[in-house]
């Protein structure tokens, strides 16, 4: 069975659309409220009085808290998750605006039940979503956003005001716990230029970067609730890579919307994505015998040079479906302590359940620290295989099967690449488009390969 409203990462689309509405928002808050009252994130027995009496728990393990990015849905959308909460007899906190892995932190230092995250993560200001945190503040799995969308299919829409309390301080314990991965001061004389994307990292990585003693210049630090990600963070990274150049920083760092993102900038203006981080960790960490079991879990996404480098050092690399909480989920079956996708999203269990952009620069920080070397160098540790991709709009989403030119056009380039290539074809799990990706041994290969994907895909009457 297939979810119909959870995608890759939580419920997402355009706000005031079909799906990520206040309405919506409420039914959905309240379908969570009742899964989590039926055991759901494993609340247990102490939830029995609350399910009892209708009561909402005023314990730690009886608050869902809550946080968003800047969008301006997202005080309304935030509001009527809670409202949906406490018609189901469940407290909800809002933190504000805070980064999505804060939201995971705090879920797992307080100890409670859930978390809930109002964002659309990279998209664009005009977009919208819900995504949630269990217990210890991991994310749903599969399963888990089944169960709750069983329950809202028939939930009505809950009755209340749209008032939500919140509590102060999730920032700043962030701050205090991201910045103590370094010591103090430790980047005093280091000119950094940081871009936040306008959106809920735009106070906590300044603060921990300048509590380190790093000179920092910011992009993207003017949210207006309208300007998230508008050609700035992670998914545009040449304004970084400019800065970087005429400021003559050592280091550039973007995230996306919500934070748990990276991505680096050397201080030649080179883009690194995660692949190229994920390397640079785990290599390292191999090194100095801090990679458990040896092991990096990154996706079908990432270029198959990250296995062939990780390999050289003495590792292995296990992939999973694209999403950040399939390489959780794989970490945290498997003992490992690093992963992460090509995006950006990198994962260190041993700092935080979910993935953070800012630990993952904080880290690179501290590679280039103990080894003395610039970035520049330190990313040729990673030889990519080329690599093209694109996301096509498609006006629907039928079986991959079903599209007999793709899946033919597939076949052939497949047997052609053979050992010596790969070629990737999935639906986002966010938006409305197709995925390609083709690796092979030249670029020129690669690049013909793509050509006759799309053309296919054009044949099959998806992509116009």
């Amino acid at each position: 069975m297939s979810r119909r409203y959870f995608g890759t990462d939580g419920v997402r689309g355009a706000y005031g659309g079909p799906v990520v509405n206040d309405d919506f928002a409420a039914r959905l808050g309240q379908a969570v409220g009742k899964w989590l009252n039926r055991g759901g994130s494993g609340a247990g027995a102490e939830a029995a009085e609350v399910r009892g009496s209708g009561r909402e728990s005023t314990s730690a393990e009886g608050r869902v808290l809550i946080g968003r990015d800047t969008r301006g849905s997202g005080v309304a959308l935030a509001a009527a998750v809670a409202r949906g909460l406490r018609a189901a007899g469940v407290a909800p906190v809002s933190l504000g605006v805070v980064p999505t892995p804060a939201v995971a932190l705090a879920v797992q230092r307080e100890a409670a039940r859930a978390g809930a995250v109002i964002t659309a993560s990279h998209n664009p200001a005009a977009d919208n979503g819900i995504k949630f945190f269990g217990a210890g503040g991991v994310k749903l799995s599969d399963d888990d956003e089944l169960a709750i969308e069983t329950l809202l299919d028939d939930a009505p829409l809950p009755p209340g005001d749209a008032l939500l309390e919140g509590i102060s301080g999730a920032a700043e314990a962030y701050v205090a716990q991201v910045g103590a991965l370094l010591p103090p001061r430790s980047l005093a004389g280091w000119r950094i230029v940081l871009d936040t994307a306008n959106g809920s990292t735009c106070g906590t990585s300044p603060a921990v970067l300048r509590g380190l003693g790093a000179d920092v210049i910011g992009l993207g630090d003017t949210p207006d609730g309208c300007n998230i990600n508008a050609g700035v963070g992670s998914e545009f990274p040449e304004p970084l890579a400019a800065r970087v150049r005429a400021e003559g920083a050592r280091v550039g760092i973007a995230h996306d919307g919500d934070g748990d993102r990276c991505v680096l900038c050397d201080e030649a203006g080179g883009v690194l994505d995660g692949d190229e981080i994920l390397t640079i960790l785990a290599v390292e960490a191999l090194a100095r015998g801090r990679l458990a079991g040896n092991l990096l879990v990154t996706t079908v996404q990432s270029n198959l040079g990250v296995e062939a480098a990780v390999a050289a050092a003495g590792g292995r690399v296990l992939r999973t479906p694209v999403g950040d909480r399939y390489v959780i989920a794989r970490m945290l079956a498997e003992g490992a302590n690093l992963g992460g996708e090509s995006s950006g999203h990198i994962v260190c269990t041993d700092v935080a359940p979910t993935g953070d952009g800012l630990v993952a620069a904080l880290r690179i920080l501290e590679v280039m620290q103990r080894t003395g070397q610039r970035l520049s160098e330190l990313r040729r540790v990673l030889r990519k295989f080329p690599q093209r991709a694109v996301a096509l709009p498609v006006v629907g989403k039928p079986p991959l099967e079903s599209l007999r030119e793709l899946a033919a056009a597939r076949e052939g380039i497949v047997r052609e690449l053979g050992a010596g290539g790969r070629v990737l074809v999935r639906y986002s799990g966010t938006e409305a488009k197709l995925r390609l990706l083709v690796e092979g041994p030249t670029d020129a290969v690669v690049a013909a390969a793509l050509e006759r994907l799309q053309a296919a895909v054009r044949r099959d009457g998806l992509w116009r």
